[in-house]
C-alpha cells in the first residue's frame, strides 16, 4: 500500500522529562535579557518552584515583568498587557502555567509585533489576517491536557449570552520551545488533573480518527494512548505524586498538542466552543463530559453509512491500546472502547452539563454555534443536540 498524502507542521524545540524546567534561564536568556512573564495565579505558586524558577531567571541576568492571572484569556485582557508593553524591548515571552496561559502567552508574543487590537485577527470574528510575526515564546505547561505547548492557535473568550470562543492562529504560533516538565503538574488538583486528562484523550482520539490525520499522527497517537490508559486514573487519585504517572500524562498532553495542530479535532470540540462561550464551565470537563456520547453518536453513524470505513477500524484500534488487549474484530474494539470512555466517565465522576446551569432549553443556541470540525463523519444538529441531551440529565 502506498503511503497516502500529507502534510506536517513544525513542531516546538522540546525539553521534555523531569527537572528540564532548570533550563529554563539559559533558554530565556538565549534571546535576550529582557523576558516577559505570563503565569497562573495559582498553579504555579502550588507547585512550589515559583521562586526556583525566578531565581533561575536572576542568576542568568534576565530583567523580567510577570503578569498573573486566572480564568481564561480575553481579548480585552490581551490587549492590556500588549499595550503596557508596546515601547518596550520585549525580547522573549514565557508562559507557565495551564492551557490559558500558555494561549495568553502566545497571543501576547504575536500581538506585541503589530499593536492592534486582537479582535480584530481572531477566526471567523476578525477581519484582518495575521502576518504571522511574533517575539519568541517559551511555554511551560503545569498541568497534563490541552497540549497547549506543541500547536499553533491560542484560544480567547468572552463568556455569557453573545460570548465566543475564538482561535489566534498561525502556523508561526507555535512555541519556539516547549519546556515540560511533569514536576511543575505534581500539585495539580484532583479534579483538574481528570478535566485535563480527559481533554487530552479526546484531543488524541479526535485528531486520530479525523480525515485529516497522517501516518506521522498516527504513530504519535498511538504511542500515547497507552500511556493515557496506565495513568490517567492513577495521577488523578492514588498516585498522583508519582513522577513516572505524571511524566506519562505530560508526554501524552504534548503529542495531543501535535497531533491537533496537523490533523484537527472533531465535534467534541465543535460542541465545546460553543459551550465554553455561552457557560463557565472549563473546556477539560466540556470535553471529558461529551465524550463517550459524541463518539458513540459517531461510530453509530458510521456504521450505518460505511461498516467498513477507516475510521470505525481506527476507533477500535484506540479501545484496544487503551484496554491493553490483543487486537482481534473491530466490533469488539468498538465496543472496548464506549466501555472504557464509559468507565472514565464514571470514576472520574465527570460533571454533568446540567450542573453548570445548562438546560434542555439552551440546546438551540448551543447547536447554532457547534460545528463537526473534522469529525469523521458529519453529525445533523439533531444528533449533537442527542450527545448535549445525554450529559444534561442523567
Amino acid at each position: 500500500m502506498n503511503v497516502q498524502n500529507f502534510q506536517f507542521y513544525r513542531t516546538p524545540g522540546i525539553l521534555f522529562g523531569p527537572g528540564q524546567r532548570k533550563k529554563a534561564g539559559g533558554a530565556a536568556a538565549a534571546y535576550g535579557k529582557n523576558l516577559l512573564v505570563i503565569n497562573g495565579a495559582e498553579s504555579l505558586n502550588s507547585s512550589g518552584m515559583k521562586e526556583e524558577i525566578w531565581t533561575l531567571f536572576e542568576n542568568s541576568g534576565l530583567k523580567f515583568n510577570e503578569y498573573q492571572f486566572s480564568g481564561e484569556p480575553s481579548p480585552e485582557m490581551i490587549n492590556e498587557i500588549v499595550k503596557e508593553n508596546l515601547n518596550v524591548k520585549i525580547d522573549v515571552v514565557i508562559g507557565i502555567g495551564g492551557g490559558s496561559v500558555i494561549d495568553a502567552g502566545k497571543a501576547v508574543s504575536a500581538m506585541l509585533t503589530i499593536g492592534e487590537p486582537v479582535e480584530e485577527y481572531l477566526e471567523v470574528a476578525g477581519t484582518k489576517t495575521h502576518p504571522g510575526s511574533k517575539v519568541p515564546f517559551i511555554a511551560m505547561p503545569t498541568t497534563s491536557g490541552t497540549g497547549s505547548e506543541a500547536s499553533a492557535n491560542a484560544v480567547l473568550s468572552r463568556t455569557g449570552p453573545d460570548g465566543f470562543k475564538r482561535s489566534l492562529r498561525h502556523p508561526n504560533f507555535v512555541p519556539d520551545l516547549a519546556i515540560v516538565d511533569p514536576e511543575l503538574t505534581i500539585s495539580c488538583p484532583s479534579k483538574i488533573t481528570a478535566a485535563c486528562g480527559l481533554d487530552a484523550l479526546t484531543q488524541l482520539i479526535e485528531s486520530y480518527v479525523s480525515p485529516k490525520a497522517s501516518p506521522f499522527t498516527d504513530a504519535l497517537v498511538e504511542s500515547a494512548l497507552p500511556k493515557i490508559r496506565g495513568n490517567l486514573l492513577k495521577a488523578a487519585f492514588e498516585e498522583s505524586e508519582n513522577i513516572e504517572v505524571r511524566t506519562s500524562m505530560s508526554y501524552s498532553s504534548l503529542i495531543s498538542g501535535i497531533t491537533l495542530a496537523n490533523a484537527g479535532l472533531g465535534v467534541v470540540h465543535g460542541i465545546a466552543s460553543a459551550v465554553g462561550a455561552l457557560f463557565p464551565v472549563p473546556h477539560g470537563v466540556v470535553c471529558g463530559t461529551l465524550l463517550k456520547a459524541a463518539t458513540e453518536k459517531t461510530i453509530q453513524k458510521l456504521k450505518s453509512l460505511d461498516p467498513s470505513s477507516e475510521a470505525l477500524r481506527k476507533y477500535a484500534r484506540a479501545g484496544f491500546l487503551l484496554n491493553d488487549v490483543s487486537f482481534s474484530d473491530t466490533l469488539t474494539g468498538l465496543q472496548l472502547l464506549i466501555r472504557k470512555l464509559q468507565e472514565y466517565t464514571e470514576r472520574l465522576e465527570v460533571p454533568l452539563l446540567s450542573e453548570y446551569g445548562i438546560k434542555a432549553a439552551d440546546l438551540d443556541k448551543i447547536i447554532r454555534d457547534s460545528g463537526n470540525k473534522e469529525n469523521p463523519v458529519k453529525l445533523d444538529a439533531a444528533e449533537m443536540s442527542e450527545i448535549i441531551r445525554e450529559r444534561i440529565a442523567a
